[in-house]
């Protein structure tokens, strides 16, 4: 796979058309799947998946075959839905108030909830924006307040807020479905 990989990958330097064809239909599944974690809908996420190859197919010549390659291609996608977001954002995109007493509330112990895997990704599409881009760069992207932070030139204490803020909106609607199984 790995021999196969660095072929597609030099045909596409080359600009031809299989090799391109070939890096589509390997990684298309999992960056599509990102772009709908991040966009509110899945019109906005087709536009990014599509813009964001596009930049892959125009810039894989700087790829310099070390490391992963999906790990460079999420790094492009990534970049593109903050780019897109920040575009689209309103002034207030971020909080940049936080209040020690309510917003960094120790971790507890939550009873589990079973729920259905697409209805957790419906509700985490449902999040603002600032909440939403934070979570998903948390949680599924695995960055620290440190790196979102500078990613997102916002402070680390906004990046803590927004992520405790969404955890809270996620944990409500959750028990609201358990809650209301059991009424």
């Amino acid at each position: 796979m790995k021999d196969d990989l660095d072929i597609y990958i030099k045909q596409c330097i080359q600009n031809d058309r299989a090799g391109q064809l070939k890096i589509y239909q390997l990684f298309s599944p999992v960056l599509y799947g990102i772009c709908l974690k991040y966009m509110k809908n899945e019109d906005d996420a087709k536009d990014v998946f599509q813009e964001a190859f596009v930049i892959v197919f125009q810039k894989i010549h700087q790829y310099k075959f070390e490391g992963s390659f999906e790990g460079w291609l999420k790094r492009i996608f990534i970049n593109k839905l903050i780019e897109t977001l920040s575009r689209k954002r309103k002034e207030s995109f971020f909080l940049d108030v936080f209040d020690p007493d309510t917003d960094f509330v120790e971790e507890e112990e939550l009873e589990i909830v079973p729920i259905p895997q697409e209805r957790l990704l419906e509700y985490i599409r449902e999040l603002p924006d600032q909440y939403r881009m934070v979570f998903n760069l948390y949680v599924f992207e695995k960055m620290k307040h440190r790196e979102i932070a500078e990613q997102l030139k916002i402070s680390e204490g906004t990046s803590k807020s927004n992520l405790n803020r969404a955890k809270r909106i996620l944990q409500k609607r959750i028990l609201s479905i358990k809650n209301f199984k059991t009424a």
